[in-house]
């Protein structure tokens, strides 16, 4: 994957459901849907997560998504590599209880954990 654009334009085409959860949260913060803002739209999707694991939605919902992003980091430009790691990955597990997090992270794909790690020096 070369672009932000292309992973944003991927992931919102594969992912509908947690796009729209995403969206939202997307909206109420800068206003609006628009490719312009895709950096940030990487927050609001990892919000949108945040959300789902505080309503304690099972990760095998998620996996997909998860996996998904294993698979593009592994082949990314420096700056899709750059969006996962500062927009998404940093975000994700914002205020969510530690309980709620265990669903989760071990079986996030490797890549990300460690990204996470990498940024937070401990386990959510």
């Amino acid at each position: 994957m070369k672009t932000v654009l292309d992973l944003y334009n991927a992931v919102r085409s594969k992912f509908p459901a947690i796009r729209k959860k995403a969206d939202t949260i997307h909206v109420r913060q800068w206003g609006e849907i628009d490719s312009e803002f895709a950096y940030s739209w990487f927050e609001s999707l990892a919000n949108a997560l945040n959300a789902e694991m505080n309503r304690q939605v099972e990760f095998k919902v998620y996996e997909p998504l998860f996996v998904y992003f294993g698979h593009v980091l592994q082949n990314a430009s420096e700056e899709v590599y750059r969006c996962i790691d500062v927009a998404f990955v940093e975000n994700l597990f914002w205020q969510v209880s530690s309980a709620k997090c265990a669903a989760y992270w071990p079986q996030l794909p490797p890549a990300i954990r460690e990204l996470y790690l990498g940024f937070h020096h401990r386990e959510p």
